[in-house]
């Protein structure tokens, strides 16, 4: 039995004032499409069946290093931020899974914590672990590392919280393990760069030994921050000599904003697929550095050409293609719920227009060296406007068809911000 958190009854009315032109636009596009050889209900069912996770952190106001502006109504615990997380899977119908971090996502019963997620129309996605800041009951300080600190106890005590991540995991439902850690250093000369390597892997083993028989361990890599002279594993190269090493079940995720500008994630995304390594992704856009800004606000191009590659890739080895999907983002200056709606729409889009693209015209342009006409095979595709085809599917499977108008008509901020406990100061992303 559900109990989803807006009416479904206002969302089938607000859907029939609008589905006359959503029809209206659908079959247009469907008929330009079908010129071109395409069947627009091929791609509407597999946008139908594309899902995203939606990360606990981001249902909350996020900040900077210097401060945390919080708004009315936001959450305060793991069960307010789930039933934030319905209302954007409920309206998007794409994000059916949670990831959650611990310890803060802490919860004192986890089998009636699924229980609870599930009443809500959500399962749960990776775990993730927190060995970037000390805990006010931790016996030892991650001030100079964790799972690659020089000093055995703590390292011992960031496989601990790692193996602890797992065992709710799997009382939750979750198949996979997120590790990034802020390991590295300031100055030179303060590490040896392969001793702090080889101690990370070591611990690494450590939580690997421990992943059930069907799990995955997610390696995430990122430049910098917050060590900014060296990070343990700060790029792709490192991360996947990292998996490598600890086995099979061990894969790369790849965050969007962990690169340095202008890194091109589309062929690291194409080499760690070829090197049966992808484990998925962190989506959110960048303009400096790690901003954790919007999907497809900044870059939405990049986007599509790193779906294009998925799409490639899912082509060409459907065997081992199993990406996670995940949206990973602060929103300092908007409601954090219509920044997921907007983020999930343009990350889904993306997906869509990857599925339009003209494989065997591009692929003949290649081979025949014609840059040109490869390059126009994917502009093609990206100057479509798929938002038709996202709002049938969203409202077939009982979606809203125009998903922040219906929000803000919900008035859920409102509402919640009269039941909810007003969140502190504070500075963060939590």
């Amino acid at each position: 039995m559900t109990a989803l958190p807006l009416s479904q009854d206002a969302i089938e009315a607000h859907n029939a004032e609008h589905h006359a032109a959503l029809e209206e636009d659908y079959q247009a596009l469907g008929r330009t499409l079908r010129r071109r050889g395409v069947d627009i209900d091929r791609i509407r069912a597999a946008v139908a069946d594309f899902t995203i996770a939606t990360p606990s952190w981001a249902t909350g106001r996020g900040g900077t290093r210097f401060a945390k502006f919080a708004i009315p109504g936001e959450p305060t615990n793991v069960h307010e931020k789930l039933e934030d997380c319905a209302v954007v899977h409920q309206l998007s119908r794409a994000t059916p899974r949670v990831s959650l971090h611990f310890p803060w996502d802490k919860a004192d019963d986890y089998a009636a914590l699924r229980d609870e997620a599930a009443t809500l129309g959500l399962g749960f996605d990776a775990v993730n672990s927190n060995t970037f800041q000390d805990q006010p009951d931790q016996k030892h300080s991650y001030r100079n590392g964790s799972l690659a600190a020089a000093e055995a106890a703590v390292r011992e005590q960031a496989i601990a919280h790692n193996i602890e991540c797992i065992e709710i995991g799997k009382t939750i439902g979750s198949q996979a393990i997120t590790v990034w850690i802020g390991d590295g250093s300031n100055f030179p000369g303060q590490q040896d760069f392969n001793r702090a390597f080889d101690r990370y892997v070591e611990s690494g083993q450590a939580v690997y030994a421990a992943l059930p028989g069907d799990w995955r361990m997610l390696l995430e890599h990122k430049l910098y921050e917050p060590a900014f002279y060296s990070t343990i594993i700060s790029d792709w190269g490192s991360s996947l000599m990292a998996a490598l090493e600890l086995g099979p079940k061990c894969q790369c995720l790849v965050d969007l904003g962990h690169h340095a500008p202008n890194v091109n994630i589309e062929q690291i995304v194409a080499r760690l697929h070829r090197a049966k390594k992808l484990g998925g992704f962190h989506f959110n856009d960048s303009k400096y550095g790690d901003d954790d800004l919007d999907s497809g606000s900044i870059n939405p191009h990049q986007l599509f050409l790193v779906f294009n590659e998925l799409a490639e890739a899912r082509a060409r080895d459907p065997a081992h293609f199993d990406p996670a999907y995940m949206i990973d983002q602060s929103h300092n200056v908007t409601d954090p719920i219509e920044s997921l709606l907007s983020s999930t729409e343009a990350i889904v889009a993306a997906f869509a227009k990857a599925e339009l693209v003209d494989r065997d015209a591009l692929r003949d342009a290649q081979e025949r060296n014609d840059a040109m006409m490869a390059f126009q095979a994917l502009r093609a595709a990206y100057k479509v406007d798929v938002s038709p085809i996202l709002a049938m599917a969203r409202a077939q499977k009982g979606g809203a068809i125009d998903v922040l108008a219906f929000y803000r008509q919900a008035n859920w901020r409102e509402r919640k911000a009269q039941e909810r406990k007003l969140v502190g100061l504070g500075a963060g992303i939590v």
